[in-house]
């Protein structure tokens, strides 16, 4: 099994939470990650959108929740991760 990337995220200057990086795709122009919480195993899923500006220092992620940008999205990534069951709850 292939190590996944951990990478973490402010939510404020104090607080940081850290996720595995499963898959990056660029859609229409825009990034997106899936990341999960644990390395291995059964985690809870999100798919970020970069919402940051070129040329902006650092990226800023959002969660994706319009329900059909996040169907289109995780069908992108269900088709390049075949082993991974992607389900919305």
């Amino acid at each position: 099994m292939i190590k996944q990337e951990k990478i973490k995220f402010a939510l404020s200057e104090e607080e940081y939470v850290e996720f595995f990086v499963l898959e990056q795709t660029r859609i229409g122009g825009v990034d997106y990650i899936l990341v999960t919480d644990e390395e291995e195993g059964d985690g809870e899923a999100l798919i970020l959108k970069d919402t940051s500006k070129d040329g902006d220092a650092e990226a800023v992620y959002t969660i994706v929740d319009d329900d059909d940008e996040l169907d289109a999205v995780a069908g992108v990534f269900a088709n390049m991760l075949e082993d991974v069951d992607l389900k919305s709850e």
